[in-house]
């Protein structure tokens, strides 16, 4: 009986052995976040395999310690080299400060290369919607201004909805998805966000329309399907008092205001213009579109009321003021010493974050400007 035990025993064990090892490698790919001490904002483009890193505006590029995200087994590296425990030191001085990382999974089947570009950054205080990102299935737009060497500079990037939009395959092409540039702006060009059905992928994940949105902060599309209002986050460091947000827009509501999909009589859709300035303790802390309006982080807020929103085809001048939340103060120590973020949001549809909202409703927005104090 004892040696058909052990025979027993070995067999298992062989059988065990066995299955640990042809337990399957991870296939996965990808960096899937950017940290580090400098790192303001870190906006990645899963498609195009580009991610531009906000830094301070003082930040040395020459030493920019960086840690990267990855899969589980994952690895990464950067000109051959092993970029370490994905935690290195990279010199990003030479224009035009970007560096190519490769990340290659666990089972060794998949390495695409990632374009990291590194740009010294504070938040600007007009927005004009002219610039956009090349080779993008979407629209992504980012402003820019120009140097003391006359270049033009690349300042920030904006984000939006679109890349969940994606994950529909309603759009056949760039001018479907649900924020777009339109060539005739108030001056120059603009943006144009339009609600979207999102089609039978939509309604099968309980997601039936998608707002156009813009916004500064970060879209991570991995949150898109499970959470999607945390999928939005918003905000960048901001050094300045804030007393009003203005600008232009246009809006015409769609004709079919629907709530989970199903219509609803005698509502009329609405649009949403705002920006938030609020506390963030370390660079960790973002709002996003479960706590905007209710964080007690939030210390500013100028939002258009749905009693001010005039449908027209004609561009109107908005002008919306700074109002403290609950009597809260920004405090000038903190401000200096980066302290507070602010983020602007676009929407065509005031809930479509709770997707609510009628398909078609249109909202045009051009020439944003941060009025501040002095």
């Amino acid at each position: 009986m004892k040696i058909k035990t052990l025979i027993a025993c070995f067999i298992l064990a062989c059988a065990a052995s066995s299955c640990i090892q042809d337990e399957a490698l991870n296939s996965e790919a990808a960096i899937d976040a950017c940290t580090g001490d400098d790192v303001r904002l870190a906006n990645i483009n899963a498609d195009s395999k580009v991610i531009y890193v906000y830094v301070n505006k003082g930040a040395d590029l020459s030493k920019q310690k960086l840690e990267f995200v990855v899969p589980e087994g994952a690895s990464i590296k950067i000109n051959d080299q092993a970029a370490g425990d994905t935690e290195s030191t990279y010199d990003f001085s030479e224009k035009p400060h970007s560096r190519k990382f490769t990340v290659t999974s666990e089972d060794g089947q998949w390495k695409p290369v990632y374009t990291v570009n590194v740009v010294l950054a504070e938040l600007p205080t007009s927005f004009s919607f002219e610039k956009l990102l090349s080779s993008n299935d979407y629209d992504i737009f980012y402003e820019s201004q120009r140097g003391t060497s006359q270049e033009i500079s690349k300042v920030l990037q904006w984000s939006s909805g679109n890349p969940g939009f994606k994950l529909t395959g309603m759009a056949n092409s760039k001018t479907d998805y649900p924020t777009v540039q339109v060539a005739n702006g108030f001056r120059g060009k603009g943006v144009k966000l339009e609600t979207r059905d999102t089609g039978s992928f939509g309604a099968m994940v309980k997601m039936y329309i998608a707002a156009g949105n813009l916004f500064i902060g970060i879209f991570e599309v991995g949150n898109a399907l499970t959470d999607p209002r945390k999928a939005t986050n918003f905000g960048f460091q901001f050094y300045k008092r804030p007393k009003m947000l203005k600008g232009y827009y246009k809006f015409k509501a769609g004709d079919v205001y629907s709530v989970e999909g199903k219509p609803q009589d005698g509502v009329r859709d609405k649009c949403d213009i705002y920006a938030v300035m609020y506390e963030a303790e370390n660079n960790s802390v973002m709002l996003n579109g479960d706590d905007v309006f209710t964080s007690d982080k939030l210390v500013s807020l100028a939002r258009i009321k749905p009693e001010d929103v005039v449908e027209s085809d004609q561009w109107i001048n908005f002008e919306i003021p700074f109002e403290p939340v609950k009597g809260r103060v920004i405090d000038d120590t903190k401000l200096q010493n980066g302290k507070y973020k602010l983020g602007i949001v676009l929407s065509s549809s005031v809930d479509g974050a709770y997707f609510k909202g009628a398909v078609g409703s249109t909202l045009y927005v051009d020439e944003v400007e941060l009025i501040c104090e002095d």
